[in-house]
């Protein structure tokens, strides 16, 4: 029985194939859409009909005592996947007939918002959507309106900055990223401060995205007190790169919480100061510093690596010294602990999609228009953070124990 009807399915199919065939002297691919477009139409033009009958309670050319009646139709072109659609859209007297079809003021039927959203998200400027969405669907979208579309988010995004955190993060990292952004005809740089937390499952989680302010000891402190605003009660761990006033604000903001230079950013600031030859040693050499395992073996190391480069690159170890108390809290854990600290895992793959927005456009318009770019380059790094970090239950067990009693 399903073989036969399939069988009959298989024959409707082809004799509709071959009609349309006939009826619209398909020759080429270009045709096969012109058809597809115009029988569209059609449909939604019949279902219309069909709509305003029910709604009045007769069909066309049917008399009526009913006070409503057709009164002629409105001109309208729909966006669709096909290109435009020209439809004539069935009217009542009384005004209040809205097909559910193609509803009022409705005039995309093609989601194509959700389309011009994910390449915003990709860092496409409002230029490249609108060429793109023409060439692909034969309609034009205004640069304005790819504005207003992506202007959308700007509540989730107000939303997702105030949401409500956990009362602990085991660990929270904080990086800056540099972009330009045109203000007033001017062309400056500005950077995009990314807080990124580890909760207790050892997910991640990004906190917070602010763009635009100068780094002080006042600005971080506000940042950290918003944290604490929206529930933060206690950091254990806070990573952060050299940033102005940051270390003062940990501790006023939270004074027992473990400031930890970025391993990271401290190994690339370092090789700013190194020839390209020399770099692959020089990094193997830094590498025997912060694998040391423990303390004083890395302050000994690191005083043998600031003798060995020194006659060559005489200040680029020098902020290892300077920085060596906040680069030595790492020592006192385990490998699996310091892996989630000082590996770029964490945090790197969010910071290189949001890297890839200055591949994509050379200036922002605003700060509001970076700020939706960046948030929406976000939304789709996230999608891929399903798990938690690897090895988490030894990592959650070791800081149990060092922090006693500071985790649930």
């Amino acid at each position: 029985m399903a073989r036969r009807r399939r069988e009959r399915m298989s024959e409707g199919k082809k004799n509709i194939i071959a009609g349309l065939i006939e009826e619209y002297n398909i020759k080429t691919a270009e045709d096969i859409q012109e058809a597809l477009k115009d029988l569209l139409g059609g449909t939604i033009q019949e279902m219309m009909e069909a709509e305003l009958d029910e709604h009045l309670g007769y069909e066309e050319y049917e008399r009526s005592d009913n006070t409503d009646y057709r009164n002629g139709v409105k001109h309208k072109k729909l966006r669709s996947s096909y290109g435009e659609i020209p439809i004539d859209v069935p009217q009542d007297r009384d005004g209040d007939f809205n097909p559910q079809i193609v509803q009022k003021r409705k005039k995309d039927i093609s989601a194509i918002e959700q389309k011009i959203i994910a390449m915003s998200a990709k860092g496409m400027t409002t230029r490249q959507i609108s060429d793109i969405v023409e060439d692909i669907y034969g309609f034009e979208v205004s640069e304005s309106m790819v504005t207003a579309v992506t202007n959308k988010i700007l509540p989730q995004i107000e939303e997702l900055q105030q949401r409500p955190l956990s009362a602990v993060y085991p660990i929270v990292f904080i990086d800056a990223i540099h972009f330009s952004v045109r203000d007033e005809h001017i062309v400056k740089k500005i950077a995009a401060y990314i807080i990124l937390g580890i909760n207790d499952e050892g997910r991640k989680e990004v906190l917070s995205i602010t763009v635009g302010e100068n780094e002080s000891a006042k600005y971080w402190l506000g940042v950290l007190n918003d944290l604490r605003n929206r529930g933060v009660q206690d950091i254990l761990i806070l990573c952060a790169d050299g940033l102005s006033g940051i270390k003062e604000s940990i501790s006023a903001a939270y004074p027992n919480t473990e400031h930890q230079r970025c391993i990271v950013h401290q190994v690339r600031n370092t090789l700013k100061y190194v020839a390209e030859k020399d770099k692959k040693s020089f990094a193997n050499d830094l590498k025997s510093i912060y694998h040391a395992p423990n303390e004083e073996t890395g302050y000994e190391r690191m005083l043998a690596v600031t003798e060995k480069w020194h006659d060559r690159y005489p200040n680029a170890m020098k902020r290892w010294d300077e920085n060596w108390d906040v680069i030595s809290p790492m020592f006192k854990f385990s490998a699996d602990v310091r892996k989630v600290m000082y590996t770029t895992n964490a945090i790197e793959s969010l910071n290189s999609a949001l890297r890839r927005l200055n591949s994509q456009r050379s200036v922002f318009p605003s700060d509001t228009a970076l700020l939706k770019a960046l948030y929406l380059a976000t939304f789709e790094a996230t999608k891929k953070w399903t798990m938690p970090l690897r090895n988490w239950g030894k990592v959650y067990g070791e800081l149990s124990i060092m922090y006693d009693g500071r985790l649930n």
